[in-house]
């Protein structure tokens, strides 16, 4: 598609893939990331593969392959934590104290029910006040 412009008002897919993640279609989710970041140049590759990677965990936790989601779950926070990553309009802060709070849980073998499902949440404007 040559005029495929990622994350644009036009370009619809980014947010539907948001809304597949926040309403826990991990795999349908991942499928649409990936088809993003296929579509996705520089920087912007990177956040979009560290959440990808982070329904992916989602993926193997609701197959109890904790395993598996503790290595994804450390790859794209891994990737997050680049302070060069570009937030794609996303809280990416309030993302990553999820992500970290969940990789500690399950490293240490504990209940993830005692914190939130991540979520993908619109920056807000004054970043300052969240």
């Amino acid at each position: 598609m040559e005029d495929f412009i990622p994350f644009s008002d036009e370009d619809t897919s980014f947010q539907y893939a948001i809304d597949l993640f926040n309403n826990q279609e991990w795999y349908v989710a991942h499928d649409e990331f990936e088809s993003i970041w296929h579509k996705t140049d520089g920087m912007e590759r990177i956040t979009i593969q560290a959440i990808l990677q982070i329904a992916v965990a989602q993926v193997h936790l609701s197959n109890s392959n904790f395993k598996g989601a503790t290595i994804l779950y450390g790859e794209g926070l891994g990737r997050l934590l680049n302070n060069k990553v570009p937030d794609l309009g996303l809280d990416l802060r309030k993302f990553i104290k999820t992500l970290e709070k969940r990789l500690v849980i399950l490293q240490d073998g504990g209940d993830l029910t005692v914190t939130s499902v991540p979520k993908l949440v619109k920056r807000s404007l004054d970043s300052s006040l969240s």
